[in-house]
């Protein structure tokens, strides 16, 4: 595909603002309304940033890492933009969607591109009760917390609580616990990219617990929500060769 209007979007760092200075010098710079592709220029976490703020836009989305991870961006470099936009492998991804339901019946809504977890906020345990598509599947677990990721989030919190990887084009999720006390080392499952996930609080005046949609945070929550958005897509660019699904396919190697 033929990109010609180019939007550089940069992270607040020094080296992030100075890369976006050079590059809209040399190949010009669109707004965000006006461009076929966005080029990203961050770590990860602006990445998952800018995504959320250009979710309405159809432009695909372009990352060059000025960041510390940059699983999710490409190598940066100056020269060749063009060729390697025009050569770029796309990748698809659609969000989570939770609803947080809080102990004084305000009810927040927020879309989580890696994960939606659940996490103790007091001294004590949270103690959540779980179920898939309307049936309980677990009365109470006993636990620091638990999250729900997609595939392209499986290599994030996910995996730091010893969840699995997930190929890019596998249909699934992952429900993972963290720190999980009973049932002892409960380590989570898999479920249908369809299912809907309820938590129920227990004990929430006791056991208080806060939900996290990416980085949008609720806190004294009582139940928790959580399904795949078809209907949000999100389109990122890849180098040939470094697409999403050789990172996740590598990262279980590394």
């Amino acid at each position: 595909m033929n990109y010609k209007n180019i939007s550089f979007l940069a992270s607040s760092t020094d080296e992030a603002q100075a890369a976006a200075e050079t590059l809209r010098t040399r190949y010009g710079h669109v707004e965000q309304n006006e461009a076929d592709v966005i080029v990203a220029l961050g770590g990860d976490g602006f990445m998952l940033s800018t995504l959320h703020d250009t979710q309405e836009l159809p432009a695909p989305v372009y990352g060059m890492n000025q960041g510390t991870v940059g699983f999710l961006m490409n190598v940066y470099s100056e020269d060749g933009l063009l060729e390697r936009l025009h050569a770029a492998e796309a990748a698809v991804i659609h969000p989570l969607h939770m609803t947080a339901t809080c102990a004084d019946g305000t009810v927040s809504e927020a879309l989580a591109i890696n994960e939606v977890s659940l996490l103790r906020s007091g001294p004590q345990a949270a103690k959540l009760r779980i179920s898939v598509d309307g049936r309980v599947r677990l009365d109470a677990l006993v636990c620091d917390g638990a999250l729900v990721c997609t595939p392209a989030g499986s290599t994030a919190y996910n995996y730091s609580a010893h969840g699995p990887i997930l190929p890019i084009e596998a249909d699934i999720l992952a429900l993972t616990a963290v720190a999980a006390f009973r049932p002892r080392r409960w380590r989570g499952a898999l479920l249908p990219m369809n299912a809907s996930i309820q938590f129920d609080v227990l004990e929430p005046a006791k056991r208080p617990v806060a939900a996290v949609a990416d980085s949008t945070e609720v806190r004294d929550v009582v139940r928790v929500d959580i399904r795949s958005e078809p209907s949000v897509k999100h389109t990122l660019l890849f180098d040939p060769g470094h697409g999403l699904e050789e990172r996740l396919i590598n990262e279980q190697f590394t």
